[in-house]
């Protein structure tokens, strides 16, 4: 048995917490309570048990003080309390009752076996400490039996008292693998029978990780799992704090955790670091604005949490069910979802990038995105008309403001209806397609997946194909679901049959013969729907009325979208609703690459784990409102971690009116988004750059400006986030994990390890004060430098700048901006290198065509590497193709030269050169990207 193996059975008659410090055992073994410990080598065990039978007693006497002194003094309320209940503390008390609408009276508690004490409700309506709670000695499962195997272990867990929801499932198999030295993949499941697991397809290890950096014990009654750090004997799991519950539609477990600082579970609006003050996250896809507590477009079940002294671990539970995430201030956290199975993967880290990384080892890398997708996009819902967008565009242009694509919403349909055109307003939407492609501009445009269902036969090829393939969501009865949507009664696709996936791509092709549209925007594929259900509601039983609702928004499953119980091809819509979104992206991307040929684009509303394969994901329909500006710093950063890079929000605000010092402030910031749109809802004035004062319009064009000369830069993160998994838009803490101060942080962002991004998130100021990580830093566009401590700095804000400063020992590859990525790429590169206080730098730069499918699967990309050490600077091709031979690097600009050099040597020969400020400047190299150099500064 390997050290990875080491698991303790240890019998224990009530729940109890316990400490870090209980030594690793060789091999398996089981510890009665009361009885004589084994005696080889477990003499470390007495004090622990010694230590923790002290502290309970100490809890016990104290508690049980209390208790007598109410009895007395007549202060208790009703019947005596027994003591095992006033032993846990507020903190600890795990929801027994977690039902909604319900007011839980103790009759009701005590039904279910559980402690009641009633404590004041929070202010505001908020959610406090349950009244109803688990005592320490609820029945739960035991593990009977455990058994090795190749990758780990099975083992039998066995339940011999029912618990209180309906079918209960008295035998479970335990599987555990060590799938990788950082990653453990733990999965419970029916013993007997076959259950609904999400149809994603991941790793399978074939070998047994040799010295991973965790250790594994179980407690045997009650069934617990207890996961430790190897290096600091962290816990990171103890699943012993509350009983497991695995009924055929209540699954629950849950855990203490080793710090607050928690991070994830999608999708939500709120601040990056979630509070854990009885806070519950509800993960049902749902379509509505964006607003704090409620369930939003994406299901995301993954969490990161900061430990103390800087190491990370990650946890995902692979479940597609209806499910909500409880978290308390213990700190713990129970997850509860209403179908499927618990399978649970664990990433170790150690670092907050590692686990991001080998999160994505599981779920998939995103896609490489064209470079057009990194370019500034424009739209809005209400252009009116082909010839009204078309006058937008040629504004920008006139203007000579970048934008890359240009957008419509559903005005170009005909009624509403996916894959037609608008025969009056938008006639001319082919010409405009064109005219943008001439100007080497895309075009990308809205689709639903609610098909109309209302049309006079064969007049209608989608739907009237759709219903004799049978590709439709089906009743109950086996007809297809009719709900609304905007062209009126709809038929919704099913994109977990294949067969459908075909018919999307025939439809596709169809309208792309017409219109050569190069990207897809997927909506209200949640699925959205403007009726509870269906036209006729949904039926009785118990996939649209479970015996346990999560939290949703509306208290129903079946609000504002399809009936649970609608049938698709793959399972129940019960099991397949949070992978709806994900499905039609898959179809989508695997269309778009038949059609066209090159790297699909592909922005969807809704989303689940793995989608970064297939799409990116913009935060939905935000309000023109400083708050909302703010709050798509959060949002941004969530989907790093989710493994979905390509993401934005709405720049400027979607509904409501924006004011120009808000969407000054907004472009500056989206600029700085991975995903840059600027989109506006209808009869709402324009907020694209062209509709402000010059002022204004300037700063905003400066601002994309300065993105467009970063897009080497973007495209490089973008490569590496491909490639293995690294974040784009990143939190400072990732860079910074050790530094506390970093661990709230959501006002500011990286790009990548180097970039720091500090916007202004309020109306009338000229300063902006943001946090500034221990180390030189220098501002991007003077290289002036700063010397920080860690500190929160006050930076000048005036309306037409954004603050960005760089990172010491980076390498920025930037290009001399045009208004098109594809203008922009065949310009000379200018290197930024800011050096570190010992005279070093890092930087690289990764170049293909721009669109091409697998270019660096294919070979067919260039890969430059950049370093500084000791004045000399050197430029390594690592792997080289004939796009690098049209570009060359123009210009170095290196900051934080202290003293001047005599000369300046390119490749051995000398080169005029200029020093201002600490800055030098070395220009007219003309050195072709496909070549390595040198440069000495003497």
């Amino acid at each position: 048995m390997s050290r990875g193996d080491t698991c303790i059975i240890r019998t224990m008659k009530s729940y109890q917490k316990l400490t870090t410090t209980v030594p690793q055992p060789a091999a398996c073994w089981v510890e009665e309570e009361g009885a004589a410990s084994t005696p080889t080598g477990r003499g470390k065990l007495a004090p622990w048990w010694v230590g923790s039978g002290l502290l309970v007693a100490a809890v016990l006497l104290s508690t049980l003080t209390v208790w007598v002194l109410q009895q007395v003094s007549g202060g208790w309320p009703g019947p005596t309390l027994p003591p095992k209940c006033l032993l846990v503390p507020e903190s600890h008390r795990f929801d027994c009752y977690p039902e909604r609408r319900v007011v839980v009276t103790q009759e009701l508690c005590e039904s279910r076996g559980c402690c009641f004490i009633e404590s004041p409700p929070p202010a505001g309506g908020k959610r406090g400490v349950p009244w109803c709670f688990y005592p320490p000695d609820f029945p739960s499962y035991t593990l009977e039996s455990l058994n090795q195997t190749a990758l780990g272990m099975v083992g039998l867990l066995v339940r011999r008292e029912k618990a209180y929801y309906p079918r209960d499932i008295e035998m479970l198999r335990l599987d555990v693998e060590f799938e990788t030295d950082t990653r453990l993949h733990i999965k419970i499941t029916d013993a007997a029978n076959p259950r609904y697991e999400v149809p994603l397809e991941v790793p399978r290890a074939v070998k047994k990780a040799e010295n991973p950096i965790y250790s594994l014990d179980f407690s045997r009654e009650p069934f617990g799992v207890l996961l430790r750090r190897r290096a600091t004997g962290t816990v990171l799991l103890n699943t012993t704090v509350a009983p497991l519950i695995f009924a055929d539609q209540f699954l629950q477990i849950a855990t203490s955790l080793p710090s607050r600082f928690l991070y994830g579970l999608g999708e939500h609006r709120g601040t990056f670091l979630h509070s854990l003050d009885w806070n519950t996250l509800t993960l049902w896809a749902r379509d509505v604005s964006p607003t704090e507590t409620f369930n939003l477009y994406g299901a995301h079940p993954f969490y990161l949490l900061m430990e103390e002294g800087g190491d990370a671990h990650g946890v995902f539970l692979l479940n597609s069910n209806a499910m909500e995430v409880a978290l308390q201030p213990a700190p713990g956290l129970t997850w509860r979802t209403i179908g499927g199975v618990l399978d649970f993967y664990i990433f170790l880290g150690p670092d907050p990038n590692m686990v991001i990384q080998q999160y994505q080892q599981v779920i998939g890398f995103p896609a490489m995105p064209p470079l057009w997708a990194l370019g500034f996009h424009l739209c809005r819902w209400g252009y009116g008309s082909s010839n009204e967008t078309w006058q937008t565009a040629r504004a920008m242009r006139n203007y000579q403001i970048p934008q890359d694509a240009q957008w419509n919403d559903i005005d170009y349909m005909d009624g509403y209806r996916d894959f037609t055109l608008d025969p009056q307003k938008f006639a001319s939407l082919p010409s405009l397609v064109e005219d943008l492609h001439k100007h080497g501009q895309r075009y990308v445009m809205i689709l639903d997946p609610g098909i109309s269902s209302t049309n006079p036969r064969g007049s209608y090829w989608p739907f009237d194909e759709g219903l004799r393939r049978g590709l439709f969501l089906n009743t109950t009865q086996g007809q297809p679901l009719i709900g609304q949507v905007w062209p009126g009664f709809t038929a919704f696709a099913d994109f977990s049959n294949p067969d459908t996936q075909q018919w999307w791509l025939e439809n596709l092709q169809r309208f792309h013969a017409h219109v050569p549209f190069d990207g897809l925007w997927i909506d209200m594929n949640e699925p959205s729907n403007f009726m509870d259900g269906s036209e006729d509601g949904c039926p009785p039983g118990e996939l649209d009325s479970p015996p346990y609702t999560p939290a949703v928004l509306g208290d129903s499953l079946s609000a504002k979208t399809v009936c649970a119980s609608a049938k698709q091809k793959a399972s129940v819509h019960y099991n397949l609703h949070n992978l709806y979104g994900l499905m039609e992206a898959k179809a989508t991307a695997s269309a778009l690459i038949q059609i066209r040929g090159k790297r699909p684009f592909i922005i969807s509303r809704s989303t689940f784990p793995s989608q970064g394969q297939y799409s990116g994901h913009w935060l939905g329909d935000n309000r023109s409102q400083w708050k909302d500006m703010y709050y798509s710093i959060p949002g941004l950063l969530s989907f790093s971690l989710f493994g979905i890079p390509l993401v934005g929000a709405d720049i400027c605000g979607f509904s409501g009116s924006t004011s120009e010092e808000l969407c000054t402030r907004w472009m500056q910031l989206g600029a700085f988004y991975p995903f840059a749109r600027n989109h506006n809802t209808q009869n709402e004035k324009a907020q694209d750059p062209t509709a402000f004062s010059p002022a204004a319009r300037t700063a905003m064009k400066d601002v994309l400006l300065t993105r467009y000369s970063l897009l080497p830069f973007l495209y490089t993160l973008f490569h590496r986030a491909h490639l293995q998994g690294d974040t784009v838009a990143r939190p400072l803490f990732f860079e910074f994990p050790r530094d506390v101060a970093t661990l709230g942080l959501d006002r500011q962002f990286l790009w990548g390890r180097s970039l720091l991004v500090t916007p202004v998130l309020e109306p009338g100021v000229d300063s902006v004060t943001g946090y500034v990580p221990r180390g030189v830093w220098y501002n991007f566009y003077t290289g002036f430098s700063v010397n920080s401590s860690g500190e929160m700095m006050k930076m000048s804000a005036p309306l037409e700048h954004l603050n960005l400063h760089v990172r010491e020992g980076a390498i920025l590859p930037t290009q001399k901006p045009e208004t098109t990525s594809e203008m922009t790429r065949r310009n000379p590169l200018r290197l930024i290198v800011a050096l570190s206080q010992s005279g070093t730098a890092w930087g690289d730069l990764f170049w293909d065509d721009g669109e091409s499918l697998d270019t660096f699967e294919r070979g067919s990309y260039s890969y430059l590497v950049f370093n500084v050490t000791q004045n000399i600077f050197t430029s390594t091709v690592l792997h080289a193709s004939t796009e690098a031979t049209e570009v060359t690097i123009d210009t170095l600009s290196i900051f934080g030269v202290r003293e001047p050099p005599s000369k300046v040597l390119l490749n051995g020969q000398e080169r005029p050169f200029s020093l201002n400020n600490q800055v030098l400047t070395v220009s007219d190299l003309g050195v072709s990207l496909s070549q390595g150099f040198s440069l000495w500064w003497l």
